[in-house]
């Protein structure tokens, strides 16, 4: 029987908590085959819960025999002995147990008060289990075990040899396909291009790096272009003693870059001994195209407004020049997301809107499995309030890229966050900083989701790991110490934040009430979440409200989170929220 809609929100949460948990968070296969089940199963697609579909979409094995192969019954067992250890340590208090009973996939849920789970019995008999399954997967070799979990592995920026000012981008553009590419590898965790491009510039030590990034190998090299000629020079190597696996150099024309690309995603496949598993493709287009698309995605890194609308501009100039290059739309979908969410007085934010939805609609038509196309659905699917349609895009996005942090933030902060779901907003959160650990946009996710939860403690030394010259790291900072109630320390810190509205709700709660006012009537009537904030801090509810109501123009995703920021608690069950809410389709 399918659960219904709170019991299933319910089953929700307990599975973000599960797998946020280490001995989940740390193994991307287990992670993907228990919210493949659990997900089904909640979907009322029980149907699909067989060997041969998991095979495929869970594992990537399109040929798969259950005859010559034990893959899914050897991993079945592995999920049933992690559940039973997880619920025997850090999940023992959980509300709901999660099972996998053995001769099936279809999951289980019990409650503690029917399952008594917590008698002597019920834990010996998990143990037991735990126990069995672990001897079943002794026994199915050690070198499987060995290669079960996704390898860490991270592409340090190519070094550019020609050295010429403001043509970097070709060298960084590179270095974000190869990142891409080996993403849509099973059996890789790569780890993102802003981590990676923390490195850029730097004096570098391959131990240091991969401790840094999380990552058992790293990727490195250089690229040098004279006219149409390319020559990539490329290495693989371990971090744990800076061995070289793997080395190569590629000496072509230009127009061969995508057969570069292959090649390399081929080698290092090959030399960690992986199968290329489902997901790949092959894109391929015009040199000038190609050249504007590399240009536009090293733009992404640096993050600015003004950045970001050329990159945009640069993605179109693509799209016009080859209409089936697929990462182009990709591409152009993500850095509008962006794009909509920065300011609240956006002028163009609907046609922003209808034009990520456009682009990541079509980039899916052209290729189903292309995640970051999934992930900026399910942006523009939150904007609109389509709560149903945009956590499908979401999930089916992490499903198909699982060590995307960008993926699992934009779910936290557009979705969980928006709906009240916290808890699992800071799960996701946590995950995508343990696949991301470098990456100044998801540290900055995980430090709001904290504050939105009030660790505070935990949010302040997220923020502090911020690049100082981080446009947000001064207003990360400073609120944390508000809820720490460090209140000089936030004004003399909230004095460089890019919303003001923090500051004068610093002032106000420090007492200072007239220096709040005076920031208040300065501000302009448009920056509604600015005034909203001010006012919060002096306690007044009514123009608190009309604040907030000016906001409904950003649309429901960044109101729904923006309310669940802990200044807007005194506004709980106020007539006029209720009452706002509804007219956004926000849950009460």
């Amino acid at each position: 029987m399918v659960p219904g809609e709170s019991q299933a929100a319910s089953l929700r949460r307990q599975l973000e908590r599960t797998l946020a948990s280490p001995g989940f968070s740390r193994n991307e296969r287990l992670s993907r085959f228990l919210r493949f089940t659990v997900e089904r199963h909640l979907e009322g697609r029980d149907d699909e819960l067989k060997e041969s579909v998991i095979a495929i979409e869970v594992f990537g094995k399109r040929d798969y025999d259950p005859q010559q192969d034990s893959l899914v019954r050897t991993e079945a067992g592995r999920l049933r002995a992690r559940l039973a250890e997880y619920y025997l340590r850090e999940g023992a208090a959980d509300p709901v147990v999660i099972e996998l009973p053995r001769g099936g996939y279809i999951p289980v849920f019990r409650w503690p008060d029917n399952a008594k789970r917590a008698t002597p019995s019920r834990r010996a008999r998990i143990w037991i289990a735990a126990c069995l399954g672990l001897v079943a997967v002794a026994i199915s070799g050690w070198q499987y075990w060995r290669h079960a979990a996704p390898i860490p592995i991270a592409v340090l920026p190519l070094n550019d040899l020609n050295q010429e000012p403001g043509n970097d981008y070709f060298a960084d553009g590179l270095t974000d396909e190869i990142i891409r590419n080996l993403s849509t590898l099973d059996g890789l965790a790569v780890r993102s291009q802003t981590s990676s491009f923390a490195f850029k510039n730097k004096p570098r030590n391959v131990r240091e790096a991969g401790e840094q990034l999380r990552a058992d190998y790293l990727v490195e090299g250089s690229v040098l272009r004279a006219g149409q000629r390319l020559r990539i020079n490329i290495r693989l190597i371990r971090v744990r003693d800076d061995m070289p696996v793997w080395s190569g150099q590629f000496d072509r024309q230009l127009i061969d870059v995508f057969a570069i690309h292959e090649e390399i995603s081929r080698n290092i496949v090959n030399n960690l001994r992986l199968k290329l598993g489902r997901g790949r493709r092959r894109y391929e287009t015009g040199t000038k195209a190609y050249e504007a698309y590399l240009h536009a995605r090293a733009i992404t890194v640096k993050w600015g407004p003004e950045d970001l609308s050329e990159s945009v501009n640069l993605f179109q100039d693509v799209i016009a020049k080859d209409p089936s290059f697929v990462p182009a739309y990709a591409g152009l979908a993500s850095t509008q997301a962006f794009l909509s969410a920065r300011r609240e007085d956006e002028p163009d934010r609907e046609v922003q809107l209808a034009g990520m939805r456009a682009a990541a609609q079509k980039a899916i038509e052209l290729d189903p499995l292309l995640a970051e196309a999934h992930d900026a659905l399910g942006s523009a699917y939150a904007r609109e309030g389509k709560w149903d349609l945009a956590e499908k895009s979401f999930r089916r996005a992490i499903q198909l890229d699982p060590s995307n942090g960008d993926t699992r933030s934009h779910f936290a902060l557009f979705l969980l966050m928006p709906l009240g779901r916290i808890e699992e907003a800071v799960g996701q959160a946590l995950v995508a900083e343990r696949n991301d650990p470098l990456s100044p946009r998801v540290r900055l996710a995980l430090a709001n989701t904290l504050i939105t939860a009030r660790r505070y403690n935990e949010a302040a030394q997220n923020c502090l790991k911020l690049p100082r010259e981080h446009p947000y790291a001064a207003e990360c900072l400073g609120r944390a110490r508000v809820g720490q109630g460090r209140l000089d320390e936030a004004i003399d810190i909230l004095g460089a934040a890019s919303n003001p509205g923090y500051l004068g709700y610093a002032y106000a709660k420090a007492g200072r009430r007239r220096e709040a006012e005076k920031m208040a009537a300065e501000t302009r009537p448009t920056r509604s979440f600015e005034l909203a904030l001010i006012f919060a801090g002096l306690g007044d509810t009514n123009r608190t409200l009309d604040a907030l109501e000016g906001m409904s123009q950003t649309g429901p995703a960044r109101v729904g989170r923006d309310l669940n920021y802990p200044q807007f608690t005194f506004l709980r069950g106020h007539p006029r929220l209720k009452a706002f809410r509804s007219r956004l389709g926000l849950p009460q």
